[in-house]
């Protein structure tokens, strides 16, 4: 969010690859088959970058830092707080939640796009990104901006999915996370995440401010989310419940508001930047059953998780540096890890619990306000006493 701104593949890349049956592993542009799965620790860590905002480097100056940061403050900082974090973390995935660049600022978008995500790409990490109200403000539409982006080297991104021939919007699209390679969760997706492009501004003039997720993406999501939890509770492994999603999009939904700080972690230091209207895409969340945290950007100044109708609703905090801020209030990003339960083999099952906690851009990298987001045990005792209300 600006501070004062309202208004087919060949044949031949699939040789060699191994097709699980149950766990579409997902592809990048480049014809590469990219495998996300747990690790043989049973863990899956996913870095949040939002609001990068990134411009032209050197040449792009800070914003609400104190006055002696500014002579030597750029886009560099931004730059190598990215680089910081993933060495501190050495994150399984990246995400990037929109605003990656600030197009208005921005002389040529694809080389802005490419700098902005070169950290994420020298690590060789596999990362994706949606879009936010600012990155088409350049030189390429929102559709040339996520085309290009699905280019860059080790991205999972996709312009949309294939199988939705009429939607919304420019990076919709979801991703499976595998099993433990060995164990019986191998070729099951333990894991969906989904990411949905929340636009920029309303285009219908009677509804002003920001846009929002429109009923052809929210369809796409409640046929995917159907699939995913048909196909994960099946055999191998039959499971009672769906497989834990979590959810990627730029805009902060309406019902954010209705957290405060008696029921959230983190603070909230600005109005939360939703859409005039609500599109009800909470609500069809809470209808598909299986997502568990939703994830944005947007409000720079607001860095909180709470939950609400067993959703935890995460903002990740300011990330960039050409963005508006707070002097003295360190940019931060948001850190999330689900781990996988242990069998009475030995072995690794379904995920057990999902934690956060967020970097901060100081001398020491601090990691704070860490707090479970879900567990299973947790859930399973909501289930129950709701079941209990029912008798």
């Amino acid at each position: 969010m600006g501070k004062k701104n309202k208004p087919s593949l060949s044949l031949s890349h699939f040789v060699g690859v191994v097709v699980f049956s149950l766990c579409c592993v997902p592809k990048s542009v480049l014809g590469v088959k990219e495998e996300l799965r747990f690790g043989k620790n049973g863990e899956f860590k996913i870095l949040q970058v939002a609001d990068m905002h990134f411009a032209d480097g050197k040449t792009t100056p800070c914003l609400d830092v104190f006055p002696n940061q500014m002579p030597s403050c750029s886009d560099i900082n931004t730059t190598s707080f990215v680089d910081r974090v993933i060495q501190a973390e050495k994150p399984d995935f990246i995400v990037f939640t929109g605003d990656n660049i600030f197009g208005f600022d921005a002389i040529d978008a694809a080389k802005s796009l490419n700098a902005a995500f070169w950290p994420a790409i020298a690590s060789n990490i596999p990362w994706a990104a949606v879009l936010g109200n600012h990155d088409q403000e350049s030189t390429l539409s929102r559709e040339g901006v996520m085309k290009h982006v699905v280019g860059l080297k080790n991205t999972l991104s996709q312009v949309n999915p294939a199988e939705a021939h009429i939607i919304d919007g420019f990076g919709n699209y979801n991703l499976e996370i595998g099993g433990v390679k060995g164990s019986c969760f191998e070729n099951k997706s333990a894991l969906n995440l989904y990411f949905l492009d929340s636009g920029d501004y309303s285009t219908v003039p009677a509804i002003p401010g920001y846009g929002w997720i429109k009923p052809s993406q929210q369809l796409w999501f409640q046929r995917t989310s159907a699939k995913l939890q048909r196909a994960y509770m099946r055999q191998p492994e039959n499971q009672k419940g769906p497989a834990p999603g979590l959810v990627y999009f730029h805009i902060p939904l309406p019902e954010f508001a209705s957290l405060d700080s008696s029921n959230f972690t983190g603070v909230r230091q600005e109005g939360i930047g939703s859409a005039s209207v609500n599109s009800g895409f909470f609500t069809t969340m809470v209808e598909a059953g299986d997502v568990k945290a939703v994830f944005t950007g947007h409000d720079h100044l607001n860095d909180f998780c709470g939950e609400l109708a067993g959703i935890q609703l995460c903002y990740a905090g300011g990330f960039g540096y050409h963005a508006y801020g707070k002097a003295g209030w360190s940019r931060r990003a948001r850190v999330v890890v689900a781990s996988l339960e242990k069998t009475e083999k030995g072995s690794w099952g379904p995920v057990k619990s999902i934690k956060t906690w967020k970097r901060l851009d100081d001398e020491n990298l601090s990691a704070i306000d860490r707090q479970v987001l879900w567990s299973k045990s947790r859930a399973g005792v909501r289930r129950k006493k709701q079941v209990g209300d029912h008798e």
